[in-house]
């Protein structure tokens, strides 16, 4: 055996306990969970395969489509909303534009630390028939008997859920810009200052190009967790009213822990899948074409 040929088995040898724990963990799964999507599997018994029936069903399912809207809905207030707000949050703390920096960087990470769990229940109180918000409302308003119906409204419903999702999760996109502004080189901020740059067109012309690579991959990581959806949203509603809050992920779990329509299930994950991966390759390409522009 050659040198290069002990290298390459080296290599492989290495290389094999990580490949075999990603493929008994990722891999598989998702291959059986593809596999039992064309099958009518109730949990017993031989799988019987149907096809893409599944599929048709789940496309033509009212619910289905609300609870995709509903996900469009938290991955929009994800890149759009908590992605450009951390950023701005990072920027001011970076550049010093605030008094008591470390405090406010602190109470903002603060939410992402606390168990979806107690957020829910947190906010369930805030929202309740005598919460914080009613209360405000009412003194507000001068209207004692308000009542807040937002979570009868079909189409409102999910949005105290988005509001308490920037809230939370916001912290966590804060710190990953701010330590990435801070392993930018001070010189050259320094040099665009003694040169007459604003701090707008340092923001546009230095700090923005070079973190767009950072900016990609903070976006996908809010699309998958976006589309994966469920702790915090079952704990505050369960899906309800009516499947008002449902997402992708709690009309998943319903369909397959409460009806046992594993194939059914299996279908809405691999919908949870395609979607995640398309949104992704559609933002790798955008954001190639954004590192061209700036090279």
């Amino acid at each position: 055996m050659t040198f290069s040929q002990q290298k390459r088995m080296s290599y492989y040898l290495l290389l094999a306990p990580g490949l075999l724990l990603f493929a008994s963990i990722i891999i598989f799964p998702v291959a059986y969970s593809l596999s039992l999507s064309f099958t009518s599997f109730g949990g017993y018994g031989k799988p019987a395969f149907i096809g893409l029936e599944n599929y048709v069903k789940i496309l033509g399912d009212e619910v289905f489509l609300h609870s995709l809207r509903n996900n469009l809905l938290i991955v929009a207030v994800s890149v759009f909303g908590q992605i450009p707000l951390g950023f701005l949050l990072a920027f001011l703390l970076h550049r010093k534009m605030v008094r008591n920096g470390n405090f406010y960087q602190t109470m903002i990470f603060l939410p992402i630390t606390i168990s979806p769990v107690v957020v829910a229940l947190l906010w369930n109180q805030i929202f309740s028939s005598s919460g914080m918000v009613v209360a405000i409302i009412r003194n507000l308003t001068d209207q004692p008997q308000y009542v807040m119906k937002i979570f009868e409204n079909r189409q409102m419903a999910i949005y105290p859920i988005l509001f308490v999702l920037l809230w939370m999760h916001t912290g966590t996109y804060m710190i990953i810009f701010f330590a990435n502004l801070q392993k930018m080189t001070p010189s050259l901020l320094e040099a665009a200052q003694i040169d007459g740059a604003s701090e707008s067109q340092m923001l546009g012309r230095i700090i923005l190009p070079g973190m767009v690579g950072t900016i990609a991959t903070t976006a996908i990581f809010a699309i998958s967790g976006s589309l994966k959806a469920f702790d915090l949203i079952y704990s505050m509603t369960g899906g309800g009213p009516a499947h008002f809050t449902e997402v992708i992920a709690i009309y998943m779990y319903i369909n397959t822990f409460k009806y046992y329509k594993y194939g059914f299930g299996s279908a809405a994950s691999m919908i949870i899948v395609l979607l995640a991966v398309g949104l992704i390759l559609i933002l790798q390409y955008i954001s190639r074409k954004f590192e061209r522009r700036f090279e």
